[in-house]
């Protein structure tokens, strides 16, 4: 069984690919279709509340033909936020959760979850604390809440998780530790909540695979004109899964994107 998780930064982007960005975006999205996944969890949609336009309807339904297709998008924000999930099976049940987070993240669209018969398969987006970190205390509060959902989510069966949690965990998860300590997604609030969540008992699949692993990364800064070519990255896209499963992950990948900054679609295969 084959899952990928990706942050796309706009659907839009890539169905038009008007930009040489856009068209490396899109050209992602077309090898990922490639690849036949079981589960495709996409974050940062940045879809308007009314869904897909034609035209970017139409261009998901010629790479995923015969997917089961699931979107949340942001009410607070137009054009915001927002996930999606593309899956061969059809699932037992779908939910967009609201977890009690504060202000308008329940209203961003930032989870879905499938419920299969053995497991649940969930994405999220998690809120970014800002670069003034003016979103940091809301920022806590999304974790705690969230933490305790998917708790209760492996109360019921096995959970694999995948997102963008804005976050690396340990300094070995991205390239500038010490400059980056009170930075927005390394800050050490950020990184006990991302401990406690994985103390709930749950495994970071990339690190239990590859403990001492360096220089592996899933984000770029597009800001930077080097950031790729000198590997300047971060580690904050996670596959996740409940720990009694995590010997059923037979592999975890970044997927090359090239010169394409941001972030890199992961995946993980598991037995099935």
């Amino acid at each position: 069984m084959k899952l990928i998780s990706w942050n796309i930064d706009s659907i839009n982007a890539a169905v038009e690919h008007s930009s040489a960005r856009g068209e490396m975006t899109w050209e992602t999205l077309q090898n990922i279709a490639t690849m036949a996944p079981d589960v495709v969890a996409i974050q940062e949609t940045k879809l308007r509340p009314t869904g897909l336009t034609k035209k970017q309807a139409t261009a998901i339904e010629e790479l995923f033909p015969e997917y089961h297709k699931f979107l949340s998008f942001s009410t607070a924000r137009k054009g915001y936020a927002g996930t999606m999930m593309l899956t061969k099976e059809a699932p037992v049940s779908v939910t967009y959760p609201e977890i009690g987070a504060p202000g308008e993240m329940d209203q961003e669209g930032r989870i879905i979850t499938l419920e299969f018969a053995e497991y649940f398969v969930s994405t999220v987006y998690t809120p970014n604390s800002g670069s003034d970190l003016a979103r940091l205390t809301d920022r806590q509060a999304w974790d705690d809440a969230y933490r305790m959902y998917i708790q209760s989510l492996d109360e019921q069966k096995p959970v694999i998780f995948s997102g963008d949690f804005n976050v690396a965990h340990q300094e070995i998860d991205l390239k500038n530790p010490k400059t980056n300590h009170h930075s927005a997604g390394f800050t050490d609030e950020e990184r006990v909540k991302f401990g406690e969540l994985l103390d709930a008992g749950f495994t970071d699949i990339f690190r239990y695979q590859n403990p001492e692993a360096e220089n592996i990364y899933t984000w770029w800064a597009q800001i930077s004109k080097t950031s790729k070519i000198n590997n300047s990255g971060w580690r904050i896209d996670y596959y996740l899964v409940s720990e009694r499963i995590k010997d059923t992950v037979k592999s975890f990948e970044v997927i090359d994107t090239g010169a394409r900054k941001d972030h890199a679609p992961i995946m993980i295969e598991l037995e099935h």
